[in-house]
């Protein structure tokens, strides 16, 4: 059905989609990957959640407005002119950008990252109710059964098929919940920045407002922990790939999927975490773990098998 809030702004059929798609599949598996990076800094290395989080966003802030610089100057200085852009970059910053990365380290810090990142892949629910509710109309089919798969899903992994208890703490919950909301208001709130300036201003300047937003509470230059080689090069990995190349890849794929899609499809970034997790970090599943990962990664095709027809009117 038509959304005109979710316009795609390339048409050329299914090479539009094909490329949304490997966008954002790309950006959810290296968020799974610096996922499990953060835990192994949590766990091993003892590096603060706050800590993380601040320098992460100012690092990647920084480089990735240095590195376009030259090539997006007047883009990167004209959101500031805009009156409406500026307003939206600012609540961007200080709540989108910050709120689904400390959420999310916060949730692994109590749990690990697959439990973390099978939480916040309740943002799709979060997205679908309210776009239906704020357009009063119902989701499609293909939509329903990719979003009800999901929860299935997570249902598995968070509760190993029992409906008395969970496999999780209540801060693990909270934070996990947290999660899927700001990762919903992440998805929601800046599409008409990117149609207007594009994801590596939204994504830089967001970065930077969020990071100098979050010194106020914890100054980076407060590290704790213990800055072995191992832990440093997690740290770059997740500046680079966890969020550099990651929050641009799944924010351009905006230009070309719907908001609910979008989000469905980013569920494979708990399967990237838990497969590195039970590599690396010798975190355990059982059945209803592997169960709730097939319900997911089911979603996925789903969701890559629409038409063109289909692709058109999204």
């Amino acid at each position: 059905m038509a959304r005109p809030e979710t316009k795609i702004l390339y048409r050329d059929g299914g090479y539009s989609r094909a490329r949304g798609v490997a966008l954002v599949l790309t950006g959810a598996i290296l968020w799974g990957v610096s996922g499990t990076a953060a835990q192994f800094l949590f766990q091993n290395a003892k590096i603060n959640v706050e800590w993380l989080t601040v320098f992460r966003l100012l690092a990647s802030g920084l480089l990735l407005l240095g590195l376009y610089y030259r090539k997006e100057k007047e883009r990167i200085w004209g959101i500031w002119r805009d009156k409406s852009g500026r307003a939206s970059i600012i609540l961007f910053g200080l709540l989108g950008m910050p709120g689904v990365q400390y959420t999310y380290f916060a949730a692994i810090k109590n749990s690990n990252a697959a439990t973390a990142t099978v939480l916040q892949s309740l943002g799709p629910v979060i997205i679908t109710c309210y776009l239906a509710f704020n357009l009063r109309r119902l989701p499609g089919f293909r939509e329903i059964i990719a979003v009800a798969l999901a929860v299935l899903g997570t249902f598995f992994l968070v509760t190993h098929g029992s409906i008395h208890r969970l496999s999780v703490s209540g801060l693990t919950l909270f934070w996990g919940l947290c999660s899927a909301f700001a990762a919903a208001f992440y998805t929601l709130q800046p599409r008409k920045l990117l149609r207007k300036w594009g994801s590596v201003v939204v994504v830089g300047w967001g970065m930077l407002i969020g990071g100098a937003g979050l010194s106020f509470i914890h100054p980076p230059w407060l590290a704790a922990g213990e800055f072995t080689f191992h832990s440093i090069v997690s740290i770059a990995f997740i500046i680079i790939f966890g969020t550099l190349i990651a929050f641009v890849c799944y924010l351009e794929s905006l230009r070309y999927l719907s908001a609910s899609e979008t989000s469905v499809l980013a569920t494979a970034e708990p399967l990237s975490a838990a497969l590195l997790s039970l590599i690396w970090l010798h975190v355990s599943f059982g059945f209803y773990d592997y169960v709730g990962a097939l319900f997911v990664m089911s979603t996925i095709f789903i969701l890559s098998m629409k038409g063109k027809h289909a692709s058109a009117k999204s």
